[in-house]
């Protein structure tokens, strides 16, 4: 879907120059792989200087999962003290964010992205339907991500129920590999010997956690790479891991670990009993898992709202009051979780609007993959060049038309370029991308779980909320809620169509108009 902004689309033979930003990213791992952040500024650039656009390089060669990247946050300070330069230039949508964050700044910047290898640009004018697709673009990028992590983390577990330690080392231990060739933890000949000593120390209960990082640091016990003091959080911490008896926790489970323990079990439990002893409190018994305890804000102090049971069965919220007195009463639970019922029932989706985004996503993906099946198209030429151009040199050298030396240099530099060309052919092949169908029956289910939310028990109602919520607030007896991306733009479009007090039914006037994101003109 393209998208015209004529302010700042000029034809090639315009005079007049424009400023923009251009923006490229890859992971670490692509880079692995042989992806190159100057193929996305080849691309850019192309297309920038088509349309005379005076361009502003940034890039970053690591994951947009998190926030913080560098270069992004050079680009957006850019953007900031350059008010003159609202335009954006980004491959597709997840060379740019993947994660709600950064996608919320970009939209405070009021700038005008252009995804080029899409053909879609991106600004405050377009419709709700086109920022809702870009929403699911992100949604999607975002649990690709999620799904790598949770595979990772599988692969972690397993490792670990192998008896194997699946993280980095904690002091004491160093990474090594073993005699099978599997990545172990054995004791750090400086510091392995010196938390041994720390954990007898302590078990003869001479020594407060205070003393015994005292003593631990006269007797050189360092982090590995700062050099720095160990403090006295982090000693307790240290002394609590059941890895230096000889198991270890992961997960949430216990596992039996082949690694060589640092203390016998015997002091570990001395060291337990010792630590419990002079840190026993009495804590209050937690009989109620309130629902929406830090979930919402107040709107008065910005504290956060906590349940309370009164009476032995009813549940309040109120505001913490860490600011002050706050003048916000309390409220029933039955309240809030009807006002947040009657907030999501703007995520329910017509199911004409479903159908209409599988269309639109669907017919996305067959472009994305018929630019990759044209580009391993290209690379396959390339690599037959390259074959024949190793043949014709090989039959110089045979036919005496050049000698060994040069045949040596110029057949390694083609081997080159051929491994170079098979790598980037094989990354086409076997990279696979999650359905782009998945975005939507995400959103379906979203729907669904809106629908039923007053049926639900407090955990699903908790991990809806967790899913679409940004932030909510309460005052003068009034929710107010702003959702994620792309369900704030959902309910946007929702919101004009509703208020024509009309059912939404593909082909009717109701429907185009919500593609249009409610706008009276036509495509």
């Amino acid at each position: 879907m393209h998208i015209r902004c004529k302010q700042f689309i000029a034809t090639p033979t315009s005079n007049v120059t424009c400023r923009a930003v251009l923006y490229a990213r890859v992971s670490s791992k692509e880079q692995e792989m042989g992806y190159s952040i100057a193929a996305q500024q080849e691309l850019l650039r192309r297309y920038a200087s088509d349309r005379n656009l005076a361009v502003e390089e940034f890039s970053d060669a690591e994951t947009a999962k998190t926030v913080g990247r560098p270069g992004f946050s050079a680009m957006v300070a850019y953007l900031r003290k350059h008010p003159d330069c609202r335009v954006l230039l980004v491959e597709k949508p997840d060379r740019l964010s993947r994660n709600f964050k950064d996608c919320a700044t970009i939209d405070e910047l009021g700038v005008e992205v252009h995804f080029v290898k899409q053909n879609f640009i991106l600004s405050k004018q377009s419709r709700s339907s086109d920022k809702l697709t870009y929403g699911l673009n992100v949604l999607l990028a975002k649990h690709y991500i999620d799904n790598l992590s949770e595979e990772v983390q599988k692969g972690l577990r397993t490792k670990a129920a192998q008896k194997l330690w699946p993280s980095y080392a904690p002091l004491g231990y160093v990474n090594t590999v073993g005699a099978d060739g599997k990545k172990i933890i054995a004791p750090d000949p400086v510091l392995g010997p010196i938390v041994t000593k720390l954990f007898e120390w302590y078990a003869s209960g001479e020594y407060s956690l205070k003393a015994l990082a005292k003593k631990a640091y006269e007797e050189g016990f360092r982090f590995r790479k700062s050099q720095g003091k160990v403090p006295v959080t982090t000693l307790h911490k240290i002394l609590r891991k059941r890895i230096y008896r000889g198991d270890f926790d992961y997960g949430g489970s216990t596992y039996e670990g082949i690694h060589k323990p640092l203390v016998t079990r015997e002091v570990w439990e001395r060291v337990q009993e010792i630590l419990d002893g002079r840190h026993d409190r009495k804590h209050r018994k937690v009989t109620h898992d309130f629902v929406y305890s830090g979930m919402v804000r107040c709107g008065h102090c910005g504290c956060s709202l906590v349940g309370e049971v009164k009476k032995g069965r009813y549940v309040y919220y109120h505001c913490t009051g860490y600011r002050g007195k706050c003048p916000e009463p309390y409220t029933r639970e039955e309240v809030l979780k009807q006002q947040f019922a009657t907030r999501l029932r703007a995520l329910i989706v017509p199911p004409a609007v479903l159908d209409w985004l599988k269309s639109e996503l669907v017919e996305s993906d067959r472009t994305e993959q018929a630019a990759r099946a044209e580009a391993l198209r290209r690379q396959r030429m390339d690599e037959e060049r390259l074959e024949a151009r190793l043949e014709v040199l090989y039959e110089d050298r045979l036919d005496g038309r050049i000698d060994t030396a040069t045949y040596d240099k110029k057949a390694r530099d083609i081997r080159q370029q051929l491994e170079q060309i098979r790598r980037r052919i094989n990354d086409t092949k076997v990279i696979a991308f999650p359905a782009v169908s998945q975005a939507v029956d995400l959103m379906a289910l979203t729907s669904r779980a809106a629908d039923l939310f007053l049926e639900q028990d407090g955990a699903e109602q908790r991990r809806l909320l967790h899913l679409v919520l940004q932030e909510a607030t309460w005052k003068g007896g009034e929710l107010r809620m702003c959702l994620r991306e792309p369900f704030e733009n959902l309910t946007l479009s929702n919101r004009a169509i509703h208020t024509n007090g009309t059912d939404l039914n593909e082909g009717g006037p109701n429907f185009d108009n919500w593609r249009r994101g409610g706008d009276s003109n036509p495509r």
